[in-house]
């Protein structure tokens, strides 16, 4: 019998996985902007979650998974219906009037909502100076990015208009997709409390979110009579390629790298694809679209990444990391300022501190699992 590897996943697995979530959701926002070119938006949505949804399913029962339970998968439509249906609709419909960089960096400035709807947490947020920093911090950027939408050269009026509805029906998608997430949250923590049935894995949960938003794209496209204008013949072969992307490397192997991340890494540390993912769909807009990315636009970038990190500010101080780095800092300033008749004793009370840390990594990275 092979013994199991407790040494954790490979360093080559990790940096893999985080490539995939670096790289590939930041890089949807492009690729929506070009599928957008043969595919009208709810025709798009549908074709994405229903091919996404379809194959996620199908490897769960593949798997063995339990596919149904009444009470979650009702949960799962309803979280489906906000973070993958209202969120993606709006930011698939901007995308239409805006940059998918504007869209992006829009998309980032999430943590604001989670600090105004997180209502148990707010006694917490709202009297912690980084958070609320943050949050004015991250309200600054996305006035200043409205304003530069709102206040460019455009020669017609009609095209302000429609970038105008397009920004507000973004932040709408953005606060869907928290409200989503807390539903998500507190409905997991209920259910853990209370424990009267097993629970489904968190894929077949995404699974029938994905199926869910692909059947609501479905039914509006049909009312709006996208469909009935749609003529698949006249799609590009290139924009397939873009929806082919969408449906599996976008949603069902980003995802996968993202909750496979979770179980290894801490999730403070898996986080960080807020801050890459807005840079890398600038990048792509700036050298594959027309759209010009301005000063203003990456100035509102770095402050609304620097909100959410100082609205993260609490998470990142508490992080085991964190704090041995900051330890390991505090005995060099300490070895620089002592005489050299003190330095064996920090030099002791260094290996100590290191021996101790290693004694409790085991019970650390069991808590990530």
């Amino acid at each position: 019998m092979t013994k199991p590897n407790q040494s954790g996943p490979a360093v080559a697995s990790i940096i893999f996985a985080y490539l995939v979530v670096y790289f590939v959701w930041g890089s949807t926002f492009f690729f929506i902007e070009k599928a957008l070119e043969s595919f009208s938006p709810f025709v798009l949505g549908s074709i994405r979650f229903i091919i996404a949804g379809s194959i996620l399913m199908s490897y769960c029962w593949l798997r063995g998974y339990k596919i149904y339970i009444k009470s979650a998968v009702k949960d799962a439509i309803v979280i489906g219906f906000l973070l993958l249906f209202v969120d993606m609709a709006a930011i698939i419909w901007s995308e239409q009037y805006i940059s998918s960089a504007i869209v992006s960096i829009i998309s980032s400035a999430t943590a604001i909502w989670f600090v105004i709807f997180d209502k148990p947490k707010w006694r917490q947020n709202f009297t912690s100076v980084p958070i609320v920093l943050g949050l004015l911090t991250g309200f600054a950027g996305v006035i200043m990015l409205f304003a530069e939408q709102l206040m460019s050269s455009s020669e017609i009026p009609a095209e302000k208009n429609m970038r105008t509805i397009a920004l507000i029906v973004l932040t709408i998608g953005t606060i869907a997709w928290t409200i989503g997430s807390l539903i998500s949250k507190y409905t997991k923590e209920k259910s853990d409390k209370v424990n009267t049935e097993p629970d489904m894995h968190v894929m077949v949960k995404t699974a029938w979110q994905m199926v869910a938003a692909g059947i609501t794209f479905t039914i509006v496209a049909l009312l709006t009579g996208e469909y009935s204008r749609f003529d698949p013949h006249a799609v590009r072969l290139v924009d397939w390629g873009a929806i082919a992307y969408l449906a599996t490397i976008g949603s069902i192997l980003a995802f996968g790298s993202y909750i496979w991340l979770l179980q290894h890494r801490p999730a403070t540390e898996v986080s960080s694809y807020a801050y890459i993912n807005p840079i890398i769909a600038l990048i792509l807009a700036h050298y594959f679209t027309a759209h010009k990315v301005t000063s203003l636009q990456i100035l509102g970038l770095i402050i609304i990444l620097s909100s959410v990190m100082l609205m993260n500010w609490d998470l990142y101080k508490n992080n085991k990391k964190f704090k041995i780095i900051k330890r390991a800092k505090r005995i060099r300033k300490l070895r620089e300022m002592a005489p050299k008749s003190s330095i064996p004793r920090l030099v002791e009370i260094s290996q100590y501190n290191e021996k101790h840390e290693k004694k409790k990594t085991p019970e650390t990275t069991d808590n990530h699992e």
